[in-house]
């Protein structure tokens, strides 16, 4: 069969992703990224987004079980005012190159002598946050200064002297800073999602370790990744690919959320894990007998004297390799496939070699990335192994070339019915999904949305 030439649509280079990525340094120079990702300064703006009602509702259930007194320092006796109120006005988060995120909430509080006309207070909180990476592999978000300040609000009334004197002292800056990454929603909950086990089949699973912590720009936030797969609860290890990761500068700001980066040999690692895990074995049903193939190959009807449905058994005898170029995602198997009969007892009397590429459409569902195969673009076929004598190439390929390119794709494409997981994090789906093919590699510039489940 002859190759088929496809193109998909590209799209604008959304991000500065590769630039990002190459400063990373391994934590071991054994491991390499196969995978990345960048959040973006509008990715940022959203979760500060989805943060603001869980930040006020931790606020107003920390604060109003409190008397005023309770957050200021210098209180010699405790006072019956109390917080009555509680509204964030703003929350916002903005990158600090190659430190961190600085955290901003604006909290506008109601306080109140007992029987008395609440006072309006402005609490601002202002937090410089960094990530770690902890020993055992899984990001932190943590505080490196706090700087909490409290102001009257102009009401036009005139406020009791004991408003005015608990404005006047000093914030208790232990108090409300202790802990103040728990004002977003959940991040080292999240942070400690993305490392989790996710499956891929049955058998199979993955999981994507951060090789470093997250290089910080105006760009976005750049993480790299490195893809380990296990079959049976055993890690699989997957050959070293011979070119380590790496992307070119993309010149314009996204204007997406997230983009993920997917390289060539992720790909290739994936299916070598489920090769390694047998899914790829398969039996392919045949409309031959093995009367109807005796006219063809006259051997084998001295073999089975009575008829007997004719059952194909292939299985890949080498690794099978994507390969990536610009629009267009292929996949290569290398298969063995033996011709016999006999049900239960399955008996090989020819073995042939397949060797098929077919194309891979790509696209992501939810959080999971959809794997299909496509038409096939190529195949030859030879003998590998004949208890009926020699049988010339073009009689096995009009005999059994139709079911293995109608089969093999089906088979493949039942193997990943349920897609593979994009890293993630828990809470959050992907919307407005563009899959970009390049060569060696894959970009997903995408949208986050928080599940209605959690909002």
């Amino acid at each position: 069969m002859g190759k088929a030439n496809r193109k998909g649509s590209t799209v604008p280079l959304l991000c500065t992703l590769g630039a990002l990525l190459a400063l990373l340094v391994p934590v071991r120079t054994t491991r390499a990224p196969d995978c990345g990702g960048i959040l973006t300064p509008l990715g940022l703006r959203y979760f500060a987004e989805v943060s603001k009602p869980h930040a006020e509702v931790a606020l107003r259930r920390d604060l109003m079980a409190l008397r005023a007194s309770d957050l200021f320092l210098g209180s010699a006796s405790p006072s019956r005012d109390r917080i009555t109120s509680v509204k964030v006005v703003d929350l916002w988060l903005s990158l600090i190159p190659e430190a961190g995120l600085r955290l901003g909430i604006e909290v506008e509080l109601g306080i109140a002598p007992l029987r008395a006309m609440p006072t309006l207070a402005r609490l601002s909180i202002q937090a410089d946050l960094h990530v770690d990476l902890g020993p055992d592999g899984n990001l932190q978000l943590l505080t490196s200064a706090c700087r909490p300040t409290m102001h009257a609000q102009s009401t036009g009334e005139v406020e009791s002297k004991s408003s005015r004197s608990i404005l006047s002292k000093k914030v208790d800056v232990e108090k409300l800073c202790l802990d103040i990454s728990k004002l977003l929603l959940f991040p080292n909950e999240q942070l400690i999602s993305l490392t989790a086990l996710l499956p891929v089949t049955p058998s199979c699973q993955l999981q994507y370790l951060p090789l470093a912590v997250p290089v910080f720009s105006k760009q976005g936030i750049a993480l790299s990744l490195q893809t380990t797969f296990q079959v049976a609860g055993a890690a699989v290890p997957v050959p070293v690919s011979p070119v380590p990761f790496s992307m070119p500068e993309l010149a314009s700001a996204s204007t997406s959320h997230l983009i993920l980066a997917l390289s060539e040999h992720f790909y290739t690692s994936l299916y070598f894990t489920l090769e390694r895990a047998g899914a790829f074995n398969m039996t392919i049903p045949s409309m031959l007998t093995t009367a109807t193939l005796a006219r063809k190959i006259t051997q084998v009807g001295s073999l089975y004297p009575e008829d007997l449905p004719i059952m194909l058994s292939a299985a890949l005898r080498s690794s099978p390799r994507v390969v990536l170029e610009e629009g267009r995602a292929a996949l290569k198997l290398f298969l063995t496939v033996h011709i016999g009969a006999g049900t239960p007892d399955f008996q090989s009397f020819l073995s042939v070699s397949v060797d098929v590429t077919t194309g891979l459409q790509l696209s992501v569902s939810d959080t999971r990335m959809m794997i299909s195969t496509a038409m096939i673009e190529d195949a030859e076929l030879s003998l590998a192994a004949s208890d009926v004598g020699l049988v010339p190439a073009a009689l096995l390929e009009e005999l059994f070339l139709a079911p293995v390119c109608q089969q093999v794709p089906a088979w493949m494409d039942d193997v990943l019915r349920e897609g593979v997981h994009l890293p993630h994090l828990s809470r959050f789906t992907y919307t407005d999904v563009s899959v970009v093919i390049h060569k060696d590699y894959v970009l997903v510039p995408c949208n986050l949305k928080l599940q209605s489940t959690m909002a």
